[in-house]
């Protein structure tokens, strides 16, 4: 929660030395026999004038409001993730689809004849009020869960814009000391080669400007309507013209290694796009619209700044074969992604995993998975493993699994397997030093075992149940046996017993 010193140094300088509220937590290694340790030596300013204890002072006063509303959202916790804010929004919508349902039948419900109109009335108004109430307490945890997801939303946008401000303090110090350096504006020229694309317009249906250090694409751009292959990988693009939705026939689309903070909302009108790179940029956050991009075969989003993927991506992205999201910060994995029935490639390495969904063994044609270097996140995978019954490779080091889900045994096609790096226990290290077939022999033997143990308590409850039921079924035969002959000796002893009149006649 604290602004990173990597994006924000100033303002993590500064906001490291504002005085702490409240008193200090005793230190539990203080010894009184021993001498006081000398105090850590502080981190050195990142700029040389922030020595001055008066433009430091200054500076503090300028971060006050990000102090307190660090403290506020120390206190409420952090930021929910991007499954739970959208599974919260799609709960409100409920609870106010069945509020607004259950209102229209309270509204449309007879009068009983017995009770009068302004009784009735009256009645309406207050199983309204209840209704309503029970709605708002339904909706009030979800509705904390937006409002946090906002806090954490405005309060990054205050880091920038405290880190901004102080940069300008510190510009306005220095000037006062230092000359002014001259700035060179350059003006941005678009290069021959665009120019020359946009005049051939539609016959155009591949161009590759690579390696251009192009920093604009123009609007105009987005009528190059016959173009199906555009490759602009290698450039200093920052951004990406809403105008691109134009191009309504391209199939592949290279934006590799730029400048790109984000993708616009546009990008999913592009209904013919099969591969989509854009690997190597500052992307933060995907739009929810690239999910309508359906035709998709080949994603790489790898090497971003990425911490979660869209939420519908697997119900949209049905024939998506090749995923690439390594070397970013996703903590996990939507529960749709077990919905794309045609990844066969699946890359997250070096990522900040924690678990996979349980649905997982769905990815019935997923080939190649790779999941190494999520570290201490990545600790257990789940039961369902098992079933990816045409997992081929699987490299799962780097992390810090103790155990193989039972199931892993069923993996038959697995040929390559890296469990490097992890503190395991199932199957034992010796194991695991013999290569992939032996883990699939142990495992496989484990599972049996798991199973033939099984079979054998099913069975034993099975004889147990059969032996209850044989005791049972026969104590109560007894019982109904005994109970003929008592009433046959009764009637027999007894003076008083009726006579049967057939067998009088019969006598």
């Amino acid at each position: 929660m604290d602004p990173n010193p990597k994006t924000h140094p100033i303002l993590s300088y500064v906001m490291a030395r504002l005085p702490s509220l409240g008193p200090k937590p005793p230190d539990p290694s203080f010894d009184i026999e021993q001498p006081p340790q000398p105090p850590p030596q502080q981190q050195p300013p990142p700029l040389p004038q922030l020595t001055d204890p008066a433009l430091l002072s200054t500076m503090r006063r300028a971060v006050g409001d990000v102090a307190q509303t660090r403290s506020v959202l120390q206190t409420l916790g952090p930021r929910p993730d991007h499954e739970t804010v959208d599974t919260a929004k799609l709960k409100i919508s409920e609870i106010e689809s069945n509020l607004s349902k259950e209102l229209e039948d309270l509204v449309l419900s007879p009068r009983p004849s017995e009770i009068d109109r302004l009784e009735w009335r009256a009645h309406l108004a207050e199983k309204e009020k209840k209704i309503r109430e029970e709605a708002e307490k339904e909706r009030g945890f979800y509705k904390m869960v937006l409002q946090l997801d906002e806090m954490h939303e405005e309060y990054e946008k205050l880091l920038k814009e405290a880190e901004e401000k102080l940069v300008n303090i510190y510009d306005k110090a220095e000037r006062g000391e230092e000359k002014e350096e001259e700035v060179v504006v350059v003006e941005e020229e678009v290069s021959d080669e665009v120019v020359g694309v946009l005049r051939e317009g539609k016959g155009v249906e591949r161009v590759d400007l690579s390696n251009r250090r192009l920093r604009i694409l123009p609007e105009a751009f987005g009528r190059v309507v016959g173009l199906k292959v555009l490759i602009l990988s290698n450039n200093q693009l920052e951004f990406i013209p809403d105008s691109i939705a134009g191009l309504e026939i391209l199939e592949e689309l290279n934006l590799a290694s730029n400048l790109l903070g984000a993708l616009p909302d546009s990008i999913g009108l592009l209904q013919n796009l099969k591969i989509l790179d854009v690997s190597s940029n500052k992307i933060e956050i995907l739009p929810d619209t690239i999910c309508h991009c359906r035709s998709l075969l080949e994603l790489d989003v790898s090497f971003n700044r990425l911490t979660y993927l869209p939420t519908n991506i697997g119900y949209e992205m049905l024939n998506l074969q090749r995923l690439s999201i390594q070397l970013n910060k996703i903590c996990s994995l939507p529960t749709s992604i077990c919905e794309m029935r045609s990844l066969y490639y699946l890359d997250a390495h070096f990522n900040e995993l924690r678990s996979l969904p349980l649905a997982i063994g769905k990815l019935e044609n997923l080939e190649i998975l790779n999941l190494s270097s999520n570290f201490s996140d990545m600790k257990e995978l789940p039961e369902t493993f098992g079933d990816l019954m045409n997992l081929k490779e699987l490299d799962l080091s780097n992390n810090q699994i103790s155990a193989l889900p039972d199931t892993f045994g069923r993996l038959d096609n697995l040929t390559k397997l890296n469990l490097d790096q992890n503190p395991l226990v199932i199957p034992p290290e010796e194991v695991v030093k013999e290569g992939v077939e032996a883990v699939k022999t142990f495992m496989a033997k484990r599972w049996l075992d798991i199973l033939v143990e099984e079979e054998r308590k099913s069975m034993v409850e099975v004889q147990e149940q059969a032996q209850t039921g044989w005791l049972t079924r026969s104590t109560s035969w007894l019982k109904t046996y005994a109970s003929g002959v008592s009433e046959t000796v009764s009637g027999i002893l007894s003076p008083r017993g009726t006579r049967d009149p057939y067998l009088d006649q019969q006598l």
